[in-house]
C-alpha cells in the first residue's frame, strides 16, 4: 500500500490546486442522475473533491475516500465541512453503511480488481448501488493502439494497471456478489467513446 500512496502522492505534487477531472460534465450528470438526496453516497478515489462537492451540493450525504493526503487536504480545502477519510487498504466505512459508491476513473488504476470490488460491496447496504467508469478499449480501439501507439499506452510505468472490455468488466462485477450488471458507453460513437459506465447492484 505505501509504494502506492507515495506513487500518486508525487502525481498529486504536480497537479493544481483543483484540476477539473476529465469529463467533468458528462460524468457529474451520470453521477447526479442516480445519487439521490439524502443517500449516504461514498466517493472513493474523489481526488481534490469535486465529485463530492457536487454529490453534497446535490443534498446526498456525501463522502470522500482517497489513498493519497495531497488530494485529501486538497478536497478539504475545496469542500469545506465535507467528510473526507483516507484509504488504509480497506475503505474507511462500516459494512452496509453506503447506499451508493461512486468510483470513476479509478478501477484502471488498481492492483487488485476484486479486492477493491469486494470492499465495495462489503460497504453497501443490501440492494445498494455501485456506479463506475473506467477508460473504454473497445476492439477497433484495441487495434488501432496496437498499431501505432502500443509502447505508450500500455506503458508499464504508467498509471494504468488494468484494461478492461464489457465482457470482463461485467465478470469482475458478478464474481464479487453484483446483480442487475448494466453497461453504457460514455461518450459519441465508437472511435470516440472514452469510457464505460457500469452501474450493478449489491447481490
Amino acid at each position: 500500500m505505501e509504494p502506492v500512496r507515495e506513487f500518486y502522492e508525487g502525481v498529486w505534487t504536480g497537479l493544481p490546486e483543483d484540476p477539473e477531472p476529465w469529463a467533468w460534465r458528462r460524468r457529474r450528470a451520470l453521477l447526479l442522475d442516480e445519487a439521490k438526496p439524502g443517500e449516504r453516497v461514498l466517493d472513493l478515489g474523489c481526488g481534490a473533491g469535486r465529485f463530492t462537492g457536487a454529490l453534497r451540493d446535490a443534498g446526498a450525504d456525501a463522502i470522500g475516500v482517497d489513498i493519497a493526503d495531497a488530494a485529501l487536504t486538497r478536497a478539504r480545502r475545496n469542500v469545506p465541512g465535507a467528510a473526507f477519510r483516507r484509504f488504509d487498504g480497506a475503505i474507511p466505512l462500516r459494512h452496509g453503511e453506503a447506499d451508493l459508491v461512486w468510483c470513476s476513473e479509478v478501477l484502471e488504476h488498481v492492483p487488485d480488481t476484486i479486492s477493491l470490488l469486494t470492499e465495495i460491496r462489503r460497504v453497501l447496504r443490501p440492494e445498494g448501488r455501485v456506479l463506475l467508469t473506467v477508460p473504454d478499449h473497445g476492439r477497433l480501439k484495441r487495434t488501432l493502439i496496437a498499431l501505432a501507439h502500443y509502447d505508450a499506452h500500455y506503458d508499464p510505468q504508467g498509471e494504468h494497471l488494468r484494461f478492461y472490455t464489457r465482457r470482463s468488466l461485467t465478470r469482475a462485477l458478478r464474481a464479487t456478489g453484483f446483480a442487475d450488471v448494466g453497461l453504457r458507453p460514455l461518450g459519441g460513437p465508437p472511435l470516440l467513446r472514452q469510457a464505460i459506465a457500469a452501474r450493478a447492484i449489491r447481490g
